[in-house]
C-alpha cells in the first residue's frame, strides 16, 4: 500500500512540474514554438481576435533530428499545402484562421526549442518590440520546457502559458506508453538541458 501511495505522489510531482496553465493576460506578443500540431496557432489566432496581443511570432524550420518539415500532424484535411518549414505552415494556420498577415511575424531559423526562444528574441529585438508580458500557446506536456527557454530569452517578461491538448494531457499522461514517454522524456530534456544551459552561464 505504501508503495502505491509513493508511485500516486511522483505521478502528481511530474504532472505538476510539467503540465503547467495561466490564464491569459493583454500581452504584447503571443509566441507559438514550431511544431507540425495546428492546434496551437488556432488557439493562439483566437486570443489574438479577442485582443489579447498585436503579433504573433510563430518560430521554427524544422525538427533537427528530421531534418526538414515532417508534416501536418492533424486536420490535415484542412491544411493541405505544401510547407517547407514549421513558420510557413503555423502562419497557414494562423491567417485562415483570421489573423492578418501584417500581424505575424517570422522566424524560420530555430530547429529545437532552445532556438526557438533565441531566435524569437532577435525577432522581437530587430522590430524595436519590448515584451513586458507575452503568451506561449504550445502542446500541453512542453509546457515546462517553453517556459524555462522563453523565460531565460525575457527574463523581465511576465510569460503565460496557454497549452493545447493534442491527446497527452495531465489526467491521462500515465495511462498510455506514449503518455510516459513523452513526459517522462520532457522531465529528462528539463534536466540534460538546462544543465548545459547551467554550464554555458556559470562559464561567462
Amino acid at each position: 500500500m505504501e508503495r502505491k501511495e509513493n508511485y500516486q505522489t511522483f505521478l502528481e510531482n511530474f504532472t505538476e512540474f510539467i503540465f503547467l496553465e495561466d490564464q491569459p493576460e493583454k500581452a504584447d506578443i503571443i509566441f507559438v514554438p514550431g511544431n507540425g500540431y495546428p492546434q496551437m496557432a488556432e488557439r493562439a489566432a483566437h486570443l489574438w481576435k479577442q485582443g489579447y496581443a498585436p503579433w504573433i511570432l510563430p518560430s521554427g524550420r524544422y525538427s533537427v533530428v528530421t531534418g526538414k518539415f515532417s508534416g501536418v500532424l492533424a486536420k490535415a484535411d484542412i491544411y493541405r499545402e505544401s510547407y517547407e518549414t514549421e513558420w510557413e505552415f503555423l502562419k497557414n494556420v494562423l491567417v485562415k484562421n483570421g489573423v492578418e498577415e501584417q500581424a505575424v511575424l517570422r522566424e524560420d531559423q530555430a530547429t529545437y526549442t532552445y532556438q526557438n526562444a533565441i531566435f524569437s528574441r532577435k525577432v522581437t529585438d530587430g522590430r524595436g518590440i519590448s515584451v513586458k508580458k507575452g503568451i506561449i500557446c504550445c502542446k500541453a506536456q512542453h509546457a515546462r520546457r517553453c517556459r524555462m527557454y522563453y523565460q531565460l530569452l525575457y527574463p523581465q517578461a511576465k510569460l503565460f502559458i496557454c497549452p493545447v491538448d493534442v491527446g497527452i494531457n495531465r489526467e491521462n499522461w500515465y495511462d498510455s506508453s506514449q503518455g510516459i514517454e513523452e513526459v517522462l522524456g520532457e522531465m529528462e530534456r528539463c534536466g540534460q538541458q538546462f544543465h548545459q544551459i547551467m554550464k554555458e552561464i556559470t562559464e561567462k
